[in-house]
């Protein structure tokens, strides 16, 4: 196993329309979650990978489960559970792509997954643990889930890589920064927002931010910037990554999971900074470009076209 991580699976509602939603009459189901998204997005670009949840017992969990499955990706730790729904949510899409989420998330099955349920053998088989501020946000012990997964991730010698993912829908700014704050003296690799690094740290300036991720005890510290592209540090490195540009801008759901995916796929093979960096960005800007959290994920040769890097014979 290259990668695991532990996350809420949820059925996705797409508007089939543009607009604000109360106008949407007819919407198409998909499925989403930040680390599901971040597991499809390793598997399809060839990273042995395993996802840790709870669905519920009921028609959503079992087109989640078989979808995922579907992906390649091991489901070993997946388990459909009695008396909870699955998590749903509704998007909003305006015309320029952007929009907005409503969660339908508050009795989420992942509540039935406690610490003790945490298989070490499992942990012991992967490189690397990556974990999301999304999963602590929703609620019951979630977050002492993600406190034992990081202990036997380090006691096992895995890498610890670590995306804010801040979701104030689900939780206030204050108590985000008291929780996810805890995680920082174990993470190996940051993967954050500007938006929310300034939320975690106080600081907006970028190279204050790199150093105060750094004096946690973190490797590198990626700074992702969207249209205006990445920033990353590794050791004393540091590099501005120009943004790629997509072809167009359809649905900015699902591209930092992507661009997540890529940089992990980038350190696990040991590329330098600048590769990885750019191998991110190409995702995001791939993301963006379909509708879907994570239909417009890429393969690996997927992303080599896209770069140039590779022909392609369309015919």
């Amino acid at each position: 196993m290259d990668v695991i991580t532990i996350g809420d699976g949820m059925i996705t509602f797409n508007p089939v329309t543009t607009g604000p939603m109360r106008f949407v009459e007819k919407f198409t189901k998909k499925i989403g979650g930040a680390e599901l998204n971040f597991a499809i997005g390793c598997a399809r670009l060839g990273l042995k990978t395993g996802w840790i949840s709870r669905l519920g017992n009921d028609e959503f969990g079992r087109y989640i489960y078989n979808y995922v499955r579907g992906e390649g990706i091991d489901v070993s730790q997946v388990k459909l559970v009695d008396g909870y729904p699955t998590s749903l949510n509704f998007k909003e899409i305006m015309e320029d792509g952007s929009g907005q989420t409503f969660y339908y998330r508050n009795d989420s099955p992942t509540f039935t997954l406690t610490p003790e349920q945490l298989d070490e053998n499992y942990f012991k088989q992967a490189k690397l643990l990556h974990v999301t501020g999304v999963f602590p946000a929703i609620g019951g012990q979630n977050f002492q889930v993600i406190m034992k997964a990081i202990t036997l991730a380090k006691q096992n010698g895995l890498l610890i890589s670590f995306d804010p993912n801040i979701r104030l829908k689900l939780w206030s700014k204050e108590k985000a920064r008291e929780s996810l704050l805890q995680f920082l003296p174990y993470v190996d690799i940051v993967l954050t927002g500007e938006e929310e690094a300034e939320i975690l740290l106080g600081e907006a300036e970028q190279k204050k931010v790199i150093e105060k991720f750094k004096s946690f005890g973190a490797k590198y510290v990626v700074i992702k910037r969207g249209e205006k592209g990445s920033i990353g540090s590794y050791l004393d490195e540091y590099i501005e990554a120009e943004a790629i540009k997509p072809r167009k801008v359809v649905d900015t759901v699902g591209a930092g999971d992507g661009f997540d995916a890529g940089f992990i796929y980038g350190v696990l093979n040991g590329w330098d900074l600048n590769r990885s960096l750019r191998f991110a960005n190409a995702i995001g800007a791939m993301v963006v470009s379909v509708s879907g959290d994570n239909e417009g994920l890429p393969y690996y040769e997927d992303v080599l076209a896209f770069l140039g890097e590779k022909e392609v014979v369309e015919r």
